[in-house]
């Protein structure tokens, strides 16, 4: 099956020029300005009139915020240690139908819609032909813990104008990711398709928006003040900038959701504590908590894939958070 190229679906579904959300994301990660960038959302997206349901509740909480820029979890790819779902691109209707043309389609339309609702948008880059496609709609994007190793995803990496972060490996190794962002630091020429959708090679110029992302491991958390430390001095080694993302969930979490609230605590305290390197949070939210299996006969708003916050607990976790920076500022003032 031959697929659309991306001019073909962009003239279906048209983008809407420059995104204004990424000059504050740009700002937040270089420490220009101080709020915090929250991502939070699904774990992976599934029905995206569930999505728009849960973007408009981002909405409605960033007007209560002014410590943090919350940019929505889109995420379309799920990688797969094994066996499973592969995400909305790959198969749309649920049904290993795997219409990719299909799923395409879908994701784009729901990223236009975000962005019509003034959302921002982060995504994970999992299949580096599937950029050309979505990559003018994102505000953060994110190379996983599978793929920051991997070649094809730093070059790729630089050639983004926005955020974007490489996550630590699936055992807690941090050289992956440090060496993919000195990787996507310079500029590249690499195979890839252009906008016609024809075998091109493209030339990057490299990213200064390439950042690491503690995720945890297999072995265990690594968002502990003496993890953060520890990762901030691998950074100076390798003669790259002092910054960071916390993801809490993965190994943060123990793929527990209610764990998840212990590292937003831990990365919410370095924050209160003075640590500016901390950039960014990550929360797997949805808008009921857990998850299920795959079926006919699906619960509203409940993850297929890893376990979730439901978003009554992630809206007081974050309010919470935003009452403690909010008094933490108060104090610098009056010293």
């Amino acid at each position: 099956m031959i697929l659309a190229s991306p001019d073909e679906l962009e003239k279906e579904l048209p983008g809407r020029g420059p995104l204004p959300f990424r000059a504050a994301a740009a700002k937040i990660l270089r420490n220009e300005e101080p709020r915090i960038a929250l991502l939070l959302g699904p774990c992976s997206i599934h029905n995206p009139e569930e999505a728009l349901a849960f973007g408009q509740k981002v909405k409605d909480l960033q007007e209560r915020l002014s410590h943090f820029f919350l940019i929505m979890r889109v995420f379309f790819e799920k990688p797969r240690s094994r066996l499973g779902w592969k995400g909305l691109m790959y198969d749309p209707f649920l049904d290993s139908s795997n219409n990719l043309e299909e799923g395409l389609r879908r994701s784009r339309r729901l990223l236009l819609d975000l962005t019509d609702l003034n959302v921002p948008c982060a995504t994970e880059f999992l299949e580096p032909l599937v950029a050309p496609y979505l990559a003018d709609l994102i505000t953060w994007g994110l190379i996983g813990a599978r793929t920051s190793a991997s070649q094809p995803h730093r070059q790729l990496a630089s050639g983004f104008d926005f955020p974007i972060g490489f996550k630590n490996g699936v055992y807690g190794e941090l050289e992956p990711a440090l060496h993919g962002i000195a990787s996507a630091q310079i500029p590249h020429t690499h195979f890839s398709i252009d906008r016609s959708g024809r075998l091109a090679a493209v030339q990057t110029t490299g990213t200064s928006l390439a950042h690491l992302v503690l995720r945890g491991s297999e072995k265990g958390a690594n968002c502990e003040e003496a993890h953060i430390q520890a990762a901030l001095q691998a950074l100076r080694a390798h003669h790259l900038e002092e910054r960071l993302a916390i993801d809490c969930s993965h190994g943060n979490s123990g793929k527990d959701p209610k764990r998840q609230k212990w590292a937003f605590e831990m990365a919410i305290s370095q924050i209160e504590a003075g640590n500016r390197a901390i950039r960014a949070v990550m929360l797997e939210s949805n808008l009921s908590p857990g998850k299920q299996p795959l079926s006919e006969d699906l619960r509203y708003g409940v993850s297929i894939t890893d376990a979730c916050l439901g978003w009554e607990e992630t809206e007081e976790l974050v309010l919470r958070a935003e009452e403690r920076l909010s008094l933490t500022s108060m104090s610098s003032v009056q010293k």
